[in-house]
């Protein structure tokens, strides 16, 4: 993927740059209005500074980038235009639960949860860029480096039987503004913008919204002649024909880069077809709050390179974690080279399996949206909280993907569906040992097996 280098020409590849730089914060704003307005799946709508707790387990129609069905979700959109919020949370008895901070622009720059602060109850103020007033003495303060911002929220949860016990926690996580002025939401682009030309609008309104780091104001000044720092009256209204033909042509393009890399790795090593991307939420260069590690193993110090990890990381997996809050390991391909489709079964054997300080699952994503897929047993993952899971006696776990169910009693125990057409499957390993980290645990390849 071509990543920005501050080329200012009119031409399709200042576009395609500039449309790397913007892809991450008008996708994620765009899932941000979603959840305030429509909601998404098991998470119903809910408005700007209140949480919307899930009631069950993702599922098929929860319709979102690679989303787990390990946790329930507690989601929350804070607008911070209404000044500081106190955020409540309770004792989880040591269970794991992790509460993400995400701003405008897809950096995590806090974490509160088990591994990062601990699971006693705790009172939190969420403080907007620049407050100038007194904030509460009895609060650990969080500093949010954008004015609206994602609460990520994941409870660990044993299957239905434990829900009961996740949503008491839930009703106990409450966002409390201390003043009383109504949300701005976030900016409307023109309705006169037509819909090939509407990525550029959100983006130049969103610029203005939500400035960038420092370190990243000259860069998005290079974008200037593309329209993007224009104030007032859209430029995309009524644009020339020419700026309209090459900003169409490098969203297009733009989007194939940024598909391209995902798919290639982005940044990530890769161990027997496993994309390690342990990495690909380094991006985040400036703005490092409770819970995160602000060091140089968990920061892209190329910020070109940054950039573009950023936006395939959105594209692949909005509001995934730090590697070490949760190390991801997605894989598209067999040991032979060849594409993971339901027209073949498969096997995987761990041994041993991953080591973890919380626990670990792989779940079965469809292509090309990574979107949960419907099966007849309603199993979405499979990992070290499944169960019934066979081991052989060496302590060894064969797991089988397949479109098919196996008439096996223990292969079915171990059985993950797999969608009729491609796949991808995504292992998580929440707080993982530093073995996944520094690569000495290595993941075991795909097989065929049926020839």
């Amino acid at each position: 993927m071509t990543p920005p280098s501050g080329d200012s020409a009119v031409s399709v590849e200042s576009a395609v740059k500039a449309f790397v730089y913007g892809f991450a914060p008008v996708f994620n704003l765009s899932q941000v209005q979603r959840f305030v307005t429509t909601g998404v799946g098991a998470n119903a709508a809910a408005p700007f500074n209140s949480f919307s707790h899930a009631a069950n387990l993702a599922g098929p129609e929860d319709t979102f980038v690679s989303i787990n069905n390990d946790t329930v979700y507690s989601m929350a959109q804070l607008d911070l235009s209404v000044g500081p919020l106190l955020l409540s949370v309770p004792d989880t008895s040591d269970a794991y639960f992790v509460l993400q901070f995400v701003d405008a622009w897809t950096n995590n720059f806090a974490y509160i949860g088990k591994r990062a602060t601990g699971t006693f109850a705790g009172i939190y103020v969420l403080v907007p860029p620049g407050w100038p007033g007194e904030l509460p003495p009895d609060a650990t303060a969080v500093h949010c480096s954008t004015t609206i911002v994602s609460i990520v929220g994941r409870w660990a949860c044993d299957g239905v039987d434990d829900l009961p016990r996740v949503q008491k926690l839930q009703d106990q996580t409450v966002l409390t503004p201390l003043g009383i002025s109504d949300p701005e939401g976030l900016p409307e682009p023109d309705p006169a913008v037509p819909e090939d030309l509407l990525f550029w609008e959100q983006l130049r309104i969103y610029l203005q919204a939500f400035p960038p780091a420092p370190r990243d104001v000259a860069l998005q000044q290079a974008f200037a002649p593309l329209g993007l720092l224009e104030s007032g009256k859209s430029p995309y209204a009524n644009a020339d024909p020419d700026l309209a033909k090459i900003l169409v042509e490098g969203a297009a393009q733009g989007r194939a880069a940024v598909e391209e890399a995902l798919k290639s790795g982005a940044d990530s090593a890769v161990v027997n077809g496993w994309h390690q991307a342990f990495h690909i939420f380094d991006y985040n260069d400036d703005f490092f709050e409770i819970g995160t590690i602000d060091s140089p193993e968990w920061r892209i110090s190329d910020r070109a390179k940054a950039i573009g990890v950023r936006a395939a990381a959105a594209m692949g997996g909005l509001w995934g974690n730090h590697g070490y809050e949760a190390a991801y390991s997605q894989i598209y391909t067999d040991s032979d080279g060849d594409q993971l489709s339901g027209d073949h079964s498969y096997t995987i054997t761990f041994a041993p399996t991953p080591p973890v300080d919380a626990f670990w699952s792989i779940t079965m994503y469809s292509m090309p949206h990574f979107y949960l897929v419907s099966n007849p047993i309603g199993r979405y993952s499979i990992g070290d909280r499944t169960p019934g899971l066979v081991y052989s006696d060496d302590g060894s776990l064969t797991l089988t993907l397949s479109a098919t169910e196996p008439s096996d009693p223990a292969t079915r125990a171990n059985w993950l569906p797999t969608p009729t057409g491609a796949f991808r499957p995504l292992l998580r390993m929440y707080i993982p040992d530093q073995a996944v980290l520094d690569g000495s645990y290595e993941m075991p390849p795909i097989i065929k097996s049926d020839g």
